[in-house]
């Protein structure tokens, strides 16, 4: 088996393991349920914004089930258009792998104890862990970054990230999800784009194609996701000087949203830059029959 798919393998265990840890402690460690718990309302309360509202509403609206299946395909059509369908065939996996499996853990690892009504007032699905629409979003991200030349794929992950993130903000802010399954969502996403990796790294020993590699240098690789992350910072920086107060008095009175918001920037931009860098070289993602 080819280094880089036993690395890649490795990487799909890593994110098995993150998965059952995600779980575990969600349901059965109090101070991470709590904490889990009291980032959500902060999230929710953010949606009474008008324009938050808004935005996470239409971004939401893209991952829905019935909008989904009219873009995503996009990801498997595109590498049959390049002539790479083995790639196309990986792409597939991935989004029907990685939303079937969302939703059979949503039935098989459900809360002990029904949510119910938070307070009272906020009603929360029993079985929301994880994610379907962070898992579709992820999902496609990594379909169309496998997709991508090698050239553009750095940009691709990049870009993508965001576009996850905001996902994952989103279907928090608007009371669908618990960060929890924001989280899993991502990782059960990647497990299964790495799993595809490692499948066509393997498949392109046994079977070369003989095509020409796009070799991508670490510094080429990581420069978009470094603008991206500063057009980010700035962004943020925007915020609080057109609406300190607001801003400051928020954040006080919610210290979890501002470390848990930027862990849920920090692992959706971590998952897709590491499966872009699996790629980086490797023969069977970059090879034109592939």
């Amino acid at each position: 088996m080819p280094i880089r798919a036993r690395w890649a393998l490795a990487g799909a265990a890593g994110c098995v393991m993150l998965i059952v840890a995600t779980w575990f402690a969600a349901f059965h460690i109090p101070i991470f349920h709590k904490a889990d718990l009291s980032t959500y309302l902060g999230f929710v309360g953010l949606h009474h914004h008008g324009a938050v509202d808004v935005v996470a509403g239409r971004l939401v609206w893209l991952c829905n089930p019935r909008t989904y299946v009219l873009w995503a395909p996009v990801a498997v059509v595109l590498p049959f258009l390049r002539g790479r369908p083995r790639v196309a065939i990986g792409a597939g996996a991935i989004l029907l792998g990685a939303n079937v499996t969302t939703e059979l853990l949503k039935r098989v690892a459900a809360p002990p104890e029904p949510s119910g009504l938070l307070g009272g007032w906020l009603p929360v699905p029993a079985t929301s862990w994880p994610s379907g629409h962070t898992t579709a979003a992820m999902a496609v991200v990594l379909c169309l970054m496998l997709a991508s030349p090698g050239r553009l794929r750095p940009f691709v992950a990049a870009l993508g990230a965001a576009f996850a993130v905001a996902i994952g903000y989103s279907v928090v802010a608007t009371g669908m999800h618990f960060p929890s399954d924001v989280f899993a969502g991502y990782l059960v996403a990647t497990t299964w784009a790495l799993v595809v990796v490692a499948a066509l790294s393997a498949a392109e020993r046994r079977w070369p194609t003989g095509a020409t590699v796009d070799r991508v240098s670490i510094r080429a690789a990581l420069a978009p996701q470094a603008a991206v992350i500063a057009a980010a910072v700035v962004l943020a920086g925007l915020m609080v000087l057109s609406h300190p107060h607001d801003v400051f008095a928020y954040s006080e009175a919610h210290k979890q949203l501002v470390a848990v918001a930027a862990a849920i920037a920090t692992l959706g931009v971590s998952l897709s830059t590491a499966t872009m860098l699996s790629l980086r070289a490797g023969p069977a993602s970059t090879a034109r029959g592939t």
